[in-house]
């Protein structure tokens, strides 16, 4: 197995067993809190995870594997909304669940399929290594994200010490 598989295996397993601790024992208020106007809270990093999972990574590893170039994924456009209404336990057991297939997928690229290329509509021709680099990243800048949205009321709240946070403000 190529050390990048193997790596991004590593990450994208525990991006699942993050979100099931963080839904089981963070208050559903807290989860929903935006950090700052127009910013996510932790609740919309899960949701557009699921929407990800669901939508995006696990489908163009597929288009990868069959020689099959790929449309642009927008955010803005897709499911989000539908997921709102569930609970994050319940998001997080359904990402954990979409997480298993997808990982299983990803168990069967060897390192000779690293080569292959799609063309993405606003990228151009780009890599499955480059996707799976991308994959890994991508969960922990919203796992990072997320965390950062339920720093904020603590940072506001810790006094003298907020200046030792100020790398994690988050603002508009």
């Amino acid at each position: 197995m190529d050390e990048i598989i193997l790596l991004a295996t590593q990450v994208l397993q525990t991006t699942p067993v993050r979100w099931l601790a963080l839904s089981q024992t963070v208050d559903g208020s807290l989860m929903r809190r935006q950090p700052a106007p127009g910013e996510w809270s932790a609740l919309e990093c899960l949701l557009h995870l699921v929407e990800a999972e669901r939508e995006v990574f696990p489908v163009r590893l597929q288009r990868f594997l069959h020689g099959r170039d790929f449309e642009a994924f927008n955010p803005d456009a897709g499911t989000r909304s539908a997921l709102a209404a569930l609970e994050p336990l319940a998001l997080s057991a359904e990402f954990a669940q979409l997480r298993a297939g997808s990982l299983r997928l990803l168990a069967g690229v060897g390192a000779a399929d690293l080569e292959r290329t799609a063309l993405h509509p606003e990228l151009g021709r780009v890599t499955l290594d480059q996707m799976i680099h991308e994959w890994a990243a991508h969960d922990l800048m919203h796992t990072v994200q997320a965390e950062r949205a339920l720093m904020q009321p603590f940072i506001d709240g810790c006094g003298p010490w907020r200046e030792y946070f100020l790398d994690h403000v988050v603002t508009q």
